[in-house]
C-alpha cells in the first residue's frame, strides 16, 4: 500500500454522504405520523431536507355523487400542515429540521412516485399499511420497494 493510499484509508469524512432530500408520505394515520417522526430524525441527523407529502385521493365516484371530495382532502392537507408547524414550533431550538410540505393528487403510490421524482428524493419513508386488504393486493410500501428507484424505509 502506498503512503498516500494509507493516509486516505484512515481519514474519516463527516456529513458529506447520505440523503439530501427525504420524502415522507403522510396521510394523518398513526403509522404515517410515526414515519414522519422517524424521517424527521433522519433528516436532522443527515442535515437533509424533509419533504412531507400528502397525496390527495381522487375519488371520482364520490365527486359524481356530489360529495365535497376536494374540500375534504384540502381540509386534511391543511390539518396536516397545521400539525407539522405546531410540532416544529414546539421543537424549535431543540431540534432543527428543514422541511417542506407538498400535496399531490392521485392514488398514494403514484403520488409518492411523482413526488419522489419531482423532488429528486434520495430516500422515501412511509408508514406500514393499516388496512387488511393490502395483504392481498399489496401496500403502497411494498409497491415502492418493488419499484426499486429509491431506498425505502417502512415504519411500523
Amino acid at each position: 500500500m502506498t503512503e498516500q493510499h494509507e493516509q486516505h484509508a484512515h481519514r474519516f469524512e463527516r456529513g458529506t454522504d447520505g440523503p439530501k432530500v427525504i420524502v415522507v408520505g403522510m396521510d394523518g394515520s398513526d403509522s404515517s405520523l410515526r414515519a414522519a417522526a422517524y424521517a424527521a430524525g433522519l433528516a436532522r441527523r443527515q442535515r437533509a431536507l424533509l419533504a412531507v407529502v400528502y397525496v390527495q385521493p381522487v375519488l371520482a365516484a364520490g365527486a359524481a355523487l356530489g360529495a365535497p371530495v376536494a374540500e375534504t382532502t384540502d381540509a386534511i392537507a391543511e390539518d396536516l400542515i397545521t400539525y407539522i408547524r405546531e410540532s416544529a414550533e414546539r421543537l424549535k431550538g431543540i431540534f432543527e429540521v428543514r422541511w417542506e410540505f407538498h400535496t399531490f393528487r392521485g392514488d398514494p403510490y403514484n403520488g409518492l412516485v411523482k413526488a419522489a421524482d419531482e423532488l429528486k428524493a434520495d430516500a422515501v419513508v412511509v408508514g406500514a399499511s393499516e388496512q387488511a386488504g393490502h395483504r392481498i393486493i399489496g401496500s403502497v410500501a411494498v409497491r415502492l420497494v418493488k419499484a426499486g428507484r429509491w431506498p425505502v424505509t417502512v415504519v411500523p
